[in-house]
Formats: C-alpha cells, sequence, structure tokens
C-alpha cells in the first residue's frame, strides 16, 4: 500500500503535535478553520499503553474522520513496547505512525527518551525497526532536532535517513535550545541536500518559527523541503493554513462565538474526564487582538468552572456584537 505522504501536494502542510493543544478536539478545531495536510495526535508514551493504567493515555489517540489523514506520535525507550503500540495503533485504523526522536523536556529526557536518543543511535534504531515491524504497511515517520547538546546534523540526520522512514521531520533546533533561539532553516537544508545524494526517498518536512501559509512557501523554495510543520504558529492564527480566512481581520464577537464553540466541543467530547484547566489554554487563542482583550482574557483565565466562563461570556458577547 502506498504511504499517504505520497499523495500529498507539495508543499506538505504539517499540524504539529504539541502537548495538551492537539487533542481531537482542537484538530477538529483547526480542520474547519483552515486543514491542514496533516495532523498528529499529541505525544503518546509507549510505556502506558501497554501498562495497566493505559486508561490514563489512551484518550490522546481519540480521533474522528474529521482529522484525517492523522498520524499517532509515539516515545518511550522500550523496543517491545513499541512493537505492540505499533500494531494497535495500526488496528485503530491511523493512517501513520511517528517515532518522537524531538522532545527535549527534562524529565522525558532524563530516562533516555525523546530526545535523548540522538546520544544514543543504536536504541533509536532498535525503536525505529520495532515500530515500524508493529505497523505492518502503515508509514512510520521520524521526528527529531539537530542535536543534542551541540549540532550533528548530518551524521544524525544520516543516520536516521539509513532506517529508511517514510517521512523525517526536522525541527530546526538542537535539544537544549528548547525554543529560546531562531530555527536553523540553513541547518535543515542541509539534511535535504543529505537525503538527495544519499537517493534516500524519505520526505524530508522543515519545523520551526512559521507562523503563515505565504512562509510556508517560502521556506519549502528556499530550503527545497518537500512540507513544513507548524505548531505554535496555529495559536496565534487558527486560520493559518486557510488561504482566504487567513488573512482576515475576524471581530470580537467572532472570536468569542468561536471559544465559545469550542468550549462546548471540549465538554461534549471530554466531559469532567479532562481537567478543567487544560482548556484555559486555549482562551488566548481567540481572546486576543481587540480592545479589551486582555482583561477579558484574565477574568476566564481566573474563572472557577464551565459556568463561570459561561456566564462571563454572556455578559461580554452583546457588547462585541
Amino acid at each position: 500500500m502506498e504511504s499517504f505522504w505520497r499523495t500529498l501536494p507539495r508543499p506538505i502542510k504539517v499540524l504539529a503535535p504539541m502537548e495538551d493543544v492537539t487533542d481531537t478536539v482542537f484538530r477538529r478545531i483547526v480542520a474547519r478553520c483552515g486543514r491542514p495536510d496533516v495532523f498528529y495526535t499529541e505525544f503518546t508514551n509507549t510505556d502506558g499503553l501497554c501498562s495497566a493504567g493505559r486508561e490514563a493515555v489512551i484518550h490522546r489517540l481519540q480521533f474522528t474522520e474529521e482529522e484525517r489523514p492523522i498520524v499517532a506520535q509515539i516515545w518511550g525507550n522500550n523496543p517491545d513496547h513499541y512493537f505492540r503500540s505499533a500494531k494497535e495503533l495500526a488496528a485503530l485504523g491511523f493512517d501513520g505512525i511517528d517515532v518522537n526522536m524531538g522532545c527535549p523536556v527534562k524529565k522525558i529526557v532524563k530516562n533516555g527518551s525523546c530526545s535523548a536518543l540522538i546520544e544514543n543511535a543504536p536504541l533509536a534504531r532498535e525503536l525505529i525497526q520495532a515500530a515500524m515491524e508493529g505497523a505492518g504497511t502503515l508509514p512510520v515517520s521520524v521526528k527529531t532536532r539537530l542535536g543534542f547538546r551541540d549540532l550533528r546534523t548530518e551524521e544524525w540526520a544520516g543516520f536516521i535517513l539509513e532506517q529508511k522512514p517514510a517521512a523525517l521531520i526536522v525541527h530546526g533546533r538542537i535539544a537544549r535550545e528548547m525554543s529560546d533561539f531562531p530555527a536553523k532553516w540553513d541547518e535543515i537544508a542541509k539534511v535535504v541536500a543529505l537525503r538527495d545524494r544519499m537517493g534516500s526517498d524519505s520526505l524530508v518536512i522543515g519545523n520551526g518559527d512559521v507562523t503563515s501559509l505565504a512562509e510556508i512557501a517560502d521556506k519549502a523554495a528556499r530550503y527545497r523541503v518537500d512540507g513544513v510543520m507548524v505548531g505554535r504558529g496555529v495559536l496565534q492564527n487558527v486560520f493559518l493554513f486557510d488561504p482566504v480566512r487567513a488573512g482576515m481581520n475576524h471581530p470580537p464577537h467572532e472570536r468569542i462565538a468561536m471559544l465559545r464553540a469550542h468550549i462546548a466541543l471540549y465538554r461534549e467530547t471530554w466531559g469532567d474526564d479532562k481537567n478543567f484547566e487544560v482548556m484555559k489554554k486555549f482562551v488566548k487563542v481567540y481572546i486576543a487582538s481587540f480592545e479589551g482583550a486582555a482583561h477579558l482574557r484574565g477574568r476566564l483565565m481566573d474563572a472557577a468552572g464551565y459556568p463561570e466562563i459561561d456566564r462571563i461570556l454572556e455578559e461580554w458577547a452583546p457588547i462585541h456584537a
């Protein structure tokens, strides 16, 4: 079966996996506001999936047909758990699986997972192979960085390309930089050139500091990547992937209505199973760029529950209608 990655228009536009952000609710909101070519889940721990406590993580893999093509991103450091998780993900109907070798969060790196694997190539190889074996015909991609403590762009990217992933997603920073420094797109371009020299079939997707469709087109043309992954940019403009609505000035009453719609879908999907405080992460996505937004945002962030948020928004909606 042909990898779905091969069927997509260039440059491929990808919504990045973001912790406590890109759940099924937010992905559906993005799909309705401006659809990317590929959706990613939040990253899901393979140890958790293979444990008695799997119910604590399985919600990360909930999706609807509206979100296709959908890639499940996994992390961990146990090859057997990678194999078992990939097999389950294939059975659940995902379109692809991605191996997280880029997350720089200290508590995760400390146990040798994610970006720490950049310094443990033998284990990285085992994990990728285990995922591929478990995935069957599903394409397996890898998302990683340019290095761990220092730049190892070509050495590390070359190693990953040797594993023959369907796609290599390159975040243009090393792990210790977190997201505190500008992304090095010149280094991402080196990965493209290396891929071409190797004669590899893997697609190269660039990631880092992209906030508009114009930037996606520019990065694809200038650095010759097959596509661009966008994370924080879509939190600044939920219409980012829509060529028309991305540049529009969305008035306050529309933004308030969108937040209310998001909250309604969130409650319908999760009920009381998901922490109410997580929903507050989305307030700034909508309540911004209009007079009084900061004050309204402050009140919403202090709200103790859904009834209070509903009451505050009811008060503000007529003012901005």
